[in-house]
């Protein structure tokens, strides 16, 4: 059984997702680091080189490609925008949706916005990557896990209790 952790840009997928892998003894994989190293470049590279349209076919592509087994997964947050990416998620485990409201990803974002290799297609604001992205996180998810006053501990100690359940 795997844990796939899905959410807007800056949710908290990989540091969660080091933190439930530690606990439970899972391997963890940060997807956005696979795909740095398979395409050899900087996410923000990627981006800028191949577009956001080439960019997300790429993710869509490692993605459905990922196969693992007792690992704790965290997606980049632009891997909802790809169906075979995410099929192959939902058949290999348990999505875990860490929903943020936008002011929180909008205050977490703001330094780093550009580096983070954070997708926008022409004419897109964080808003409207917010309102697209919400309805596929809540279509994929199994568990939906609200992280409001952001606290690690207290975030992996919902994902624990939902998972236990």
């Amino acid at each position: 059984m795997n844990y796939i952790l899905t959410g807007l840009p800056g949710s908290g997928k990989s540091t969660i997702g080091v933190l439930l892998a530690k606990y439970l003894g899972y391997d963890f994989i940060d997807a956005d680091l696979v795909i740095q190293k398979q395409e050899r470049r900087l996410l923000s590279e990627i981006i800028n080189e191949e577009g956001p349209d080439g960019f997300i076919a790429i993710e869509n592509e490692i993605g459905a490609g990922i196969h693992a087994e007792r690992a704790v997964i965290a997606t980049g947050g632009s891997a909802v925008l790809g169906r075979e990416a995410m099929e192959n998620y939902k058949n290999g485990g348990k999505v875990i949706y860490l929903k943020i409201p936008f002011e929180e990803m909008k205050l977490r974002l703001s330094r780093n916005f550009r580096k983070r290799g954070v997708v926008l297609k022409a004419g897109q604001t964080l808003y409207s990557i917010y309102q697209e992205r919400i309805p596929l996180y809540e279509k994929y998810a199994d568990y939906t896990i609200e992280e409001i006053n952001w606290n690690q501990e207290a975030t992996l100690q919902n994902i624990l209790d939902e998972i236990r359940r």
